[in-house]
């Protein structure tokens, strides 16, 4: 079995979405981020508006619209600390 990275979304008010993915995909400040299993520690800030998408296996993606908030990367995983966190709509959905 492939390695899995362990995905944190939270918002202000509540644990948006917790598991395992392949990939998280957020856009920052500093541009688009890709973050697979094994990633360096960063932390960074999330783009406003932004989108974070994870990527799991057997297909089923997951996207959501954030607004504000941060990005941590550790050796435990990835948590996304988002302002506002909603299921992306499908007119913004890539």
């Amino acid at each position: 079995m492939a390695r899995q990275l362990h995905v944190e979304l939270v918002a202000v008010e509540e644990k948006v979405w917790s598991g395992d993915a392949d990939m998280l995909v957020a856009r920052t400040t500093e541009g688009e981020l890709g973050v697979l299993p094994g990633h360096a520690p960063l932390l960074g800030q999330l783009a406003e508006p932004g989108q974070v998408r994870i990527k799991r296996s057997g297909g089923q993606d997951l996207e959501f619209d954030v607004t504000g908030g941060f990005l941590s990367v550790s050796a435990t995983g990835v948590t996304v600390l988002a302002e506002s966190c909603t299921p992306a709509s499908s007119a913004s959905a890539r």
